[in-house]
């Protein structure tokens, strides 16, 4: 025994005589050299303290550390009424503001010894809701090291703010006198405060135009709607139709709209409750998340959109006395049945159309005019101020730059060397600009162009506001001192228009003159802290300004522009650009959590691919993994093929976001750049650029899926649906109820057991998701990644089968028939798709604790499947007797491993890691704990104050997250919490246990799938 341990241990007295040790110790711990300053560049220079101690330390890990030491701002105000200061393992909560790209969200931010660690939705917002994937994983990118950790003069990363001030402002004056033009070029931009100091730069430099363009851009829904866009209610419609738009996943503010929409599709739970929901129709190429969730959904061609949106206008007018228009005979599936659902909803009804295209969005508006939705379902008197870009006026930018006619130009959270088709060129005409500027918190596609970088600083370390809706206003407030040298842009441009450059200072004041006035009395300063403390300050619940009834519109000069851009018919294969719901238009595409995070359609990760539908795919005799060029005019890209149910014959679909090259690790050759491929027409951005040709290239690449079935293979169990007419006449329709034989005549598997049972005397904890009001946009499982300390893996474990998601979001297809296994194996060409939240279940007769040989996975005393991970010795004999195949094996040390080195492994990506979480190391098996360390914090509180804790106070990751409320959690020994409440009236009704013949009595339920359609056609095969 002696010598084994001599073997893998060594004492300090032979570490001391031990070379390699001796070199590491010496760089680790190695002497700052006379004249330099270790901690150059750290914070601000505002004369911050340091401790010796953190000299031992990383870079990384010392300078988040001294952040996280400090207040962040000592004017911040906590969301909670806490002690002053930072206390161990006791949380501050700030509300804050997510507002980037277009993207709006209102967060609560989470803090543990002065480090953000989870974002949670700020229900005291009336505009957003819920935090989706995407907004989480912008936690991660506070701590990217991949950051500048200070300001940059072409390659030299080593000059102050000083110099750099200095130089702008010198050049700036030059370019003034000079009268050429200065341009600011940013995304859209939903601060009131940042356009005030817009307009103040504006001001001292009067040849400055603000230019705002979105990656993926709306301009041709603002130029249709009189340059607004419009607030969409989906709550109050009875009938929904959406052509080209997934307004559950990418379009405008879809965690709101989800929000809105999951009202009209639940039914209720309450004895009495209604059995009505509306209906929904989508028309549109890919199966996007939008049209997954749709009760019927017909596949088109692009070239198809005109004809789509023209026909539904006439069968419209004609059914409500309006002018028709010439337009090209179309036979279309559910057309008729759409315009007639329309009108019968009229004044209830809302048709939206994504298509950025100015004569669509015309006759989209005059649609909704004839059926009275201005003033029910849109409300135009209190507008979206998301996806302000405006496409013309960003290609006459470009124009100018090509020409040498701009002086100077600054890039505001804008990168269109990358997202931009036009980007080649701007790559090309930039470095001749006399004064080029950009405000990217990283040397990327356009800032590594630029003479200067004046990095921002995240908007987790930032003051702001929003007003993503006229009359909607929302505040921004760091939770943390600045990790590295950085400011924010509105204090460079303040200070370089000769302001005062706090701009904390000018955010307070701005709200003095304008919000303030608007309030309820009381004085500034109880305002402002009130306005902090709840982060949103909602003065008008409604519309600021008398909301339109009807959009004037030109439908006939509309109708003859989509005729001639629009032509349906022909075989050609066509191209259609998207965006996915996590990685975006790309901007975050340095971020593990967004590049792991499967697609809620196509389950992919870590890839974009070519989208083929089945027949086409055997047409072109490819098959999935195949690598194919798609060649569009002369512009040839490599990607491998996925088979795609529900996408349109004859059209290939791929995914923008991806192909970064000067993003970081995790994003820098992932997948290809597709931007160039977009196209304009009539100067509108267009994701449909035309017919493309594909050629095998004999190349073959996996397909990172956390998903590769696509049906449930006839499984009743597994999943449970039906038609809204059969559940209106029993409320148990779609149900299957297991029966096996015995000696005794048939039973119910739920009535034999081997088990004796558990009696839970103080809580049970469980579960109801409602597959009704899950869209499947995943936003649940990032939240839990967030929460639980959930490890990446990266591309190649993924498709080693090896994914740690503790919650997965399982997506089903219809089968493409009965007649035989293979049949039911292979989803429809047009199928129905819904959505499971699959997590760890928490059975009662848990079939992984009798196989655990030490007893490392236990049942609670109150309903809970635990796991003692040290006790645990790897040997996966639970994870294979789990039916639910929800177990994950840890099978390496993830976040202190080179191979999977995505963000973990360096000391600042750690400090996103949440205290309260064990972090699991290799050789153990983990899964879902229903955020037990939430549950006992609760208990403790209520213990503390001599009482139980109340329902709702205690609220998983997962179930908090959801932007519809899909998941309920609480104590079913609680008779007045609301899954008390469901299930009272659901267990014999849509309540339902997954595999209910195995009787593992799981502590989570589902309520049924129901559709609103006719029970005579199954399935969306015909549409």
């Amino acid at each position: 025994m002696e010598n084994t341990i001599k073997r893998y241990w060594k004492g300090l007295e032979e570490l001391r005589n031990d070379a390699s040790f001796v070199r590491n110790a010496n760089s680790e711990f190695a002497p700052t050299p006379p004249g330099e300053n270790e901690y150059e560049n750290l914070v601000d220079g505002t004369g911050t303290h340091r401790r010796d101690f953190l000299k031992v330390l990383g870079f990384g890990m010392a300078a988040v550390s001294l952040a996280a030491c400090e207040t962040p701002v000592k004017k911040a105000i906590p969301y909670l009424n806490k002690p002053e200061g930072e206390f161990p393992t006791i949380a501050n909560w700030y509300a804050s503001t997510y507002a980037e790209g277009g993207d709006y969200a209102s967060v609560l931010v989470k803090t543990r010894e002065g480090r953000p660690i989870k974002l949670e939705p700020n229900t005291l917002s009336s505009v957003s809701s819920g935090v989706s994937a995407r907004v989480h994983g912008s936690l991660l990118g506070l701590y990217d090291i991949e950051k500048l950790k200070g300001p940059a003069k072409g390659t030299d990363t080593k000059v102050s703010w000083e110099q750099v001030d200095k130089d702008i402002m010198g050049q700036l004056a030059q370019v003034a006198g000079s009268g050429t033009p200065i341009r600011l070029i940013s995304s859209t931009i939903i601060s009131p405060s940042t356009k005030a100091v817009i307009a103040d730069f504006t001001a001292k430099y009067p040849a400055t135009t603000h230019i705002q363009y979105d990656a993926n851009s709306a301009s041709a829904l603002l130029k249709a709607n009189g340059g607004i866009i419009p607030a969409f209610d989906f709550s109050k419609a009875k009938t929904i139709v959406g052509i080209d738009c997934d307004f559950l996943g990418t379009w405008l503010m879809p965690g709101t709209f989800a929000r809105q929409y999951a009202e009209t599709r639940k039914l209720s739970s309450e004895k009495g409750g209604k059995k009505e929901m509306s209906r929904h129709y989508q028309f549109e190429s890919i199966l996007s998340l939008t049209g997954s969730n749709a009760d019927y959904r017909t596949a088109v061609k692009p070239s198809q959109i005109g004809s789509v949106v023209t026909a539904l206008y006439n069968k419209i007018a004609a059914g409500t006395g309006g002018k028709s228009v010439s337009a090209s005979a179309a036979n279309i599936p559910n057309i008729d049945k759409a315009a007639a659902d329309l009108i019968a909803a009229k004044g209830q009804a809302l048709v939206v159309a994504g298509t950025n295209d100015p004569a669509i969005q015309t006759v989209i508006s005059s649609i909704n005019t004839l059926l009275g939705s201005y003033g029910s379902t849109i409300d135009t008197g209190s507008p979206l101020n998301v996806r302000q870009g405006d496409d013309v006026a960003m290609n006459g930018f470009i124009d100018e730059l090509k020409g040498g006619r701009v002086g100077a130009v600054m890039f505001l959270n804008a990168n269109p060397v990358y997202d931009h088709p036009r980007g080649a060129e701007i790559a090309a005409a930039l470095p001749k600009v006399p004064l080029s500027v950009s405000f990217a918190d990283r040397a990327d596609e356009t800032a590594s162009l630029t003479k200067y970088i004046c990095p921002a600083s995240h908007y987790l370390e930032s003051w702001g506001d929003a007003e993503p809706r006229s009359g909607y206003y929302s505040l921004t407030q760091p939770a943390i001192s600045l990790i590295y040298n950085t400011r924010q842009a509105e204090s460079s441009l303040l200070k370089w228009a000769g302001k005062n450059a706090d701009y904390h200072e000018y955010v307070k004041a701005y709200w003095r003159s304008t919000m303030y006035s608007q309030a309820a009395g009381g004085g500034f300063d109880q305002f402002w802290i009130k306005s902090l403390h709840d982060g949103v300050f909602e003065p008008k619940k409604g519309t600021s300004q008398p909301a339109s009834t009807s959009m004037a519109t030109d439908v006939d000069a509309a109708s003859a522009a989509i005729s001639r851009t629009f032509k349906a018919g022909g075989s050609d294969l066509e191209l259609v650009l998207y965006e996915k719901v996590g990685m975006g238009t790309g901007s975050l595409a340095n971020n593990p959590w967004i590049q792991e995070f499967p697609d809620p359609i196509t389950k992919a990760c870590w890839d974009n691919y070519a989208c083929l539908a089945k027949a086409t795919a055997t047409e072109l005799g490819v098959e999935q993994g195949d690598i194919v060029k798609v060649d569009l005019k002369g512009k040839a890209l490599e990607l491998p093929v996925v088979i795609q149910p529900g996408q349109a014959p004859g059209t290939v679909a791929v995914a923008i976001g991806y192909g970064r090259e000067k993003a970081g690790k995790s994003a820098n050759g992932v997948g290809v750049n597709v931007y160039p491929w977009a196209t304009f027409v009539g100067g509108y951005l267009s994701f449909m650029p035309g017919t493309a040709s594909i050629t095998k290239t004999g190349d073959f690449r996996d397909i990172a899926q956390t998903q590769t079935h696509d049906t449930v293979m006839g499984r009743e169990s597994v999943l449970q649906d039906t038609v809204l007419s059969d559940y209106k006449k029993n409320v148990m329709a779609g149900r299957f109820v297991p029966e096996v034989e015995t000696s005794e005549g048939p039973k119910e598997a739920t009535d034999i057991t081997l088990w004796n049972g558990h009696n839970y005397k103080n809580h049970s904890w469980g579960m109801v998701i409602d597959l009704n009001s899950c869209t499947g946009c995943g936003a649940c499982v990032i939240g839990c990644q967030s929460e639980n300390n959930v490890s990446v893996v990266g591309r190649q474990e993924v498709i080693n089968r090896r994914e740690m998601h503790w919650i997965r979001i399982d997506r089903y297809y219809s089968s493409k028939s009965a007649e035989s296994l293979d049949a039911l194996e292979e989803a429809a060409e047009n199928p129905e798709v819904t959505f499971q939240p699959l997590m760890c279940q928490h059975c009662n007769n848990a079939p992984c604790e009798t196989v655990c040989p030490v007893l490392a996975t236990t049942h609670s005393s109150e309903g809970l499947n635990q796991m003692t991970y040290n006790r645990c010795v790897g040997t996966r004999y639970c994870a294979n007797n789990c039916p639910y195949k929800v177990r994950r094996f840890n099978w390496f040390k993830y976040f202190d491993n080179d191979n999977f080195d995505y963000h973990f492994n360096n000391d600042l990506g750690k400090m996103v890691i949440n205290p309260e979480v064990t972090v699991r190391s290799r050789g153990v098996i983990e899964k879902c704990s229903m955020c037990v360390q939430r549950i006992q914090e609760g208990k403790l509180t209520a213990r503390r104050e001599r009482r139980r804790p109340v329902d709702g106070e205690i609220v998983t990751a997962c179930a908090q997250t959801c932007p519809t409320n899909a998941i309920t959690f609480g104590d079913m020994n609680d008779p007045e919490s609301r899954i008390s409440k469901i299930l009272e009236v659901e267990r014999e009704g849509r309540a339902f246990h997954m595999l209910e013949e195995i009787n593992v009595r799981p502590q989570i339920s589902y309520l049924t799938k129901i559709r609103n359609k006719e029970a005579e056609q199954p399935g969306m095969a015909d549409a």
